[in-house]
This record gives structure tokens, sequence and C-alpha cells, in this order.
């Protein structure tokens, strides 16, 4: 994580403590809750700050940025553009990724539209039903290789060292050839990158991390 996302993590997290206090928590409650078995408490204070929200501990933020969607973006030429600014530095690039096959994005963006990209980390093997049903729950926006591309242009130094990380779409819109193709921006130990393509059948394991998008405004 870099300096900047830990500085950041540490504003929210100061907020997050005065609004609980201004709530009626006292010290006391907090340590009851760091201490609590299975954090149990901490988990019934989560639920209650986000009206009722579900914890899912299968997913697990590790890292937050911002990008903006550049002026000059068009939907419709956005990979062929990628492409061939930036082929030369994956050491894989699935040729799959084209505009034509991933055309139907859910989720066209607009230039100048400013998103926060989030970063989960899977922490136990899960479909990618449930990948969906999660991204969902943090009112993320599906914007599938699109999404990615832009991810790696303005924000590849914030991606997981080691890590295969996917943007999602819903199934109907992910390019199908015999099975619908997922795009992954995998980045290797030593930092290489691969664009790639997961298939949307099967499960994804511990260590694999999610691209959750949502508008800049969004309260998730």
């Amino acid at each position: 994580m870099s300096a900047k996302s830990v500085c950041d993590a540490i504003g929210k997290t100061h907020e997050f403590m005065l609004a609980l206090k201004k709530a009626g928590f006292d010290d006391g409650l907090f340590q009851q809750t760091i201490n609590s078995r299975g954090n149990k408490l901490a988990k019934a204070m989560y639920s209650a700050v986000t009206g009722g929200a579900q914890v899912d501990d299968r997913f697990e933020l590790i890292n937050t940025f911002s990008i903006v969607v550049p002026k000059n973006y068009d939907h419709a030429t956005q990979l062929s553009s990628f492409n061939k600014k930036y082929r030369k530095e994956f050491y894989y690039y699935n040729e799959a990724i084209t505009d034509k096959n991933y055309a139907n994005a859910t989720t066209k963006l607009e230039p100048g539209r400013s998103l926060k990209v989030k970063v989960f980390q899977i922490k136990k093997t899960v479909t990618s039903e449930d990948c969906l049903e999660y991204l969902r729950s943090q009112k993320a926006i599906f914007v599938g290789a699109q999404g990615a591309s832009l991810a790696y242009e303005q924000g590849k130094g914030e991606l997981p060292i080691g890590r295969w990380t996917a943007s999602f779409d819903e199934k109907n819109a992910l390019w199908a050839d015999g099975g619908h193709g997922v795009p992954r921006l995998d980045r290797d130990s030593g930092g290489g990158f691969e664009f790639y393509l997961g298939s949307f059948v099967d499960g994804w394991g511990d260590g694999r991390c999610l691209l959750c998008f949502c508008d800049e405004s969004s309260d998730a």
C-alpha cells in the first residue's frame, strides 16, 4: 500500500472513531470490541453503523485509489487504443480483449467521470456469482475490461504484487467463446503484468483480488 493510501486509511479511521464517539460509543466499549471472541462485537458495531449491512469475511479491503475518465475517452475504441499504447508493457496480453468482444459493458464510462477504485482480496474460495453479489453490496458499477484498462493506466502501482485482480461485469456482458472471460490484471512477484481472461465458471481462490469501481461521491 502506498504512503498516500496509508495516510488516507488513518484519516478515515480517525473520522470513523469520532463518528462512533458521537453516537455514544466509549473507550470501554472499544476495548471490549477489540477483545471480543470471533470479532462478534466488531461485527455488531459495523452492522449498527452501516444500517444492518452484513459483514462478509471472504473479502478484505487492501487498497483504494482514485481515477478520472480521460477527456478523450471513447468507449468504442478504448481497448484498441490501450492495446496500441501499452501492449509492449505486458509480457502476456490476451488478444481476445477487444472493443468488439467487450462492447456491451454494463456501464459505458463517460469522459470526466471520477471513480473510486477499491481492491478487495479474496480470503476464501468463492464463485463468480459470489463476487458479483459482493460488488453489488458495495454499490459497484460494472465496467469490465475498459475499467481494468483505466485502472492499469492510472493506478498500476496500486495493484497488488503476486495477485490476480479481476474486473467483473455481468455474465451476459462478458465475451464468451465456450466460456465467459473475466478480464484480469495479473501482477507477478517481480512486478510484471499480464492482461488476462479468467473463466467465469471457475472458482476464485484465496489470494485473488477484485477491482470494485464506485462513483467518487458514493458512500460505499
